[in-house]
């Protein structure tokens, strides 16, 4: 079984929402690197990836995210991540890999689109 990875994009007020499909790995981790950069690049300082339709995790895509959180960081900007708790139809690969890898509490993390872009939204507990 073949798994298409695809990064789309979209505006939701002043945050760009990234959503993301497929398996985040050694070979489509650049892509949404790319993707990230060309949203700070265009003054996109506010950015949610959705990552509810991930299947698969593997350590370069965890390290695609810790630089987009570096990125905008130094950027004075906000990153969101959308990890549902039943994403991906079995429950959140990405959320056991970074909770596994201890650097889930390094993210802002919201269980939906709605929170993530809420300005009072709070991140879920790690």
């Amino acid at each position: 079984m073949v798994v298409a990875f695809n990064v789309t994009g979209e505006g939701q007020g002043q945050w760009a929402v990234l959503q993301v499909s497929g398996e985040l790995d050694l070979v489509t981790s650049p892509v949404l690197r790319q993707r990230v950069h060309d949203a700070v690049a265009e003054g996109r300082h506010s950015i949610v990836l959705d990552l509810s339709e991930v299947f698969f995790c593997d350590s370069s895509g965890v390290g695609v995210l810790i630089t987009a959180r570096r990125l905008i960081r130094s950027c004075q900007g906000r990153l969101r991540l959308i990890l549902p708790a039943n994403g991906a139809v079995d429950g959140s690969h990405v959320n056991r890999v970074l909770a596994a890898l201890g650097v889930r509490r390094l993210f802002d993390v919201h269980p939906d689109l709605d929170s993530a872009v809420r300005e009072e939204a709070g991140p879920l507990s790690a």
